[in-house]
């Protein structure tokens, strides 16, 4: 079985925020909430981040937040890109915002191959949440049948 994927949504524009909010320091360590949603979930067991981002501030992310967890936990990024859509639709004219939480997860269809959850990159869980996705997750399709 594959192991769960934790997938972070990482590319929002914080447009009423009026910054990248993922990316602000919420302590006296320079640590933001990602970080704290990172190390729980390696406390939890998940041993895969994929983070969803904008390719207009790749370089700041990978150098300022995906570097702090090299040799704890393996990650990736994906872009969500606005024209990155499946065959048969077409952006509509004028759109430049990215489209939701489906479109953000359809970017990721390269990337994950088994059991995955989804969480915002500004929102704090907790370590019981994660407990909670993880040991779910990583449960048999005949587990599963019998908890129904």
């Amino acid at each position: 079985m594959e192991e769960p994927i934790l997938v972070v949504m990482a590319a929002g524009i914080g447009s009423r925020y009026g910054g990248l909010k993922q990316m602000d320091p919420v302590d006296p360590y320079g640590s933001c909430i990602l970080d704290y949603s990172v190390y729980d979930a390696v406390r939890a067991g998940f041993k895969k981040v994929l983070f969803i981002i904008r390719r207009d501030f790749e370089a700041a992310f990978r150098e300022h937040i995906q570097s702090r967890y090299k040799n704890r936990v393996e990650t990736a990024c994906v872009f969500q890109e606005l024209g990155d859509i499946p065959e048969g639709f077409t952006v509509p004219e004028g759109r430049s915002k990215p489209w939701g939480t489906a479109h953000a997860v359809y970017c990721c269809r390269d990337q994950i191959r088994g059991p995955f959850a989804v969480i915002n990159a500004d929102d704090y869980y907790g370590i019981q949440a994660f407990q909670t996705m993880y040991q779910f997750l990583f449960r048999t399709p005949a587990q599963l049948k019998s908890a129904c």
